[in-house]
């Protein structure tokens, strides 16, 4: 049983999680502290290094969360580098093929299920302090889930072919991305996206894959009811935005009873 997997099992389905676009230390342990389960390092559209995604990792598991690197792609010193960071779980967008989901499986784990390249001193292997090699790397393979990404037309007409695939763990439905690949941009309640969804849902859960979507706090509860069992609902960015809104609104609702 990986740390995921243990969470659950722990605080029943489903873990809440929140996204990070920015190298912000401080959100981080707010969010933790808050209660969320699982932070969300944002590497595909963020300019967030690999330096400050490994630190986010510590301060996020200091505090008790799960910790998830979202990789450009599955080029090696992309899967390589975020694995050595030491997360919970490693996130490939726009995993539209079996080949490119068994290229991120091959540089994601150690043999005999991958061909990881070999280091022993990074986060992932406690920095050499954690016993024997061979014994560590199985332990990083029991471990590290991998999450794939259907987001496109494509990928739901090929999901079976995908959630075959042996070492990915997790499948995560990207709305967004998926409205726009089926014709409605932004239009993430859409008949045709909510069917892409519930036809996802049933694959992967027939292969006993954990299901992973970005939700509104509105909308928990439905995908909840529906078998997903991580849901991101918010960001650093949505809290700063709704933080500064409510201020704002409620500055000028005192301001307008004053006069």
């Amino acid at each position: 049983m990986n740390r995921v997997e243990e969470r659950i099992q722990k605080e029943g389905a489903p873990l809440l999680g929140v996204a990070v676009n920015r190298y912000d230390p401080v959100f981080a342990e707010i969010a933790g502290r808050l209660g969320f389960h699982i932070l969300w390092v944002e590497m595909e559209h963020a300019h967030i290094s690999f330096s400050e995604a490994a630190d986010l990792c510590r301060i996020a598991s200091g505090v008790g969360m799960l910790t998830m690197i979202r990789i450009p792609d599955a080029r090696r010193e992309n899967v390589l580098k975020a694995a050595e960071c030491g997360p919970d779980i490693i996130d490939l967008p726009m995993a539209n093929s079996p080949d490119l989901l068994e290229e991120f499986v091959r540089h994601a784990r150690y043999s005999p299920e991958g061909a990881r390249g070999f280091i022993g001193s990074s986060r992932a292997m406690r920095y050499g302090l954690g016993g024997d090699i061979a014994e560590e790397q199985q332990r990083i393979n029991r471990e590290l889930c991998l999450m794939a990404q259907i987001e496109t037309r494509e990928a739901v007409e090929r999901r079976e072919e995908l959630c075959r695939v042996s070492g990915i763990d997790i499948i995560f439905i990207g709305p967004g991305d998926l409205s726009a690949s089926l014709g409605v941009t932004g239009q993430t309640d859409h008949p045709a996206v909510q069917e892409a969804a519930d036809q996802t849902i049933a694959t992967a859960k027939s292969h006993g894959k954990l299901l992973s979507m970005p939700s509104s706090p509105a909308d928990v509860g439905k995908w909840a009811s529906k078998g997903v069992e991580l849901l991101f609902c918010g960001s650093d960015m949505g809290c700063l935005k709704t933080g500064a809104q409510r201020i704002l609104e409620e500055c000028r609702s005192s301001l307008r009873k004053a006069y």
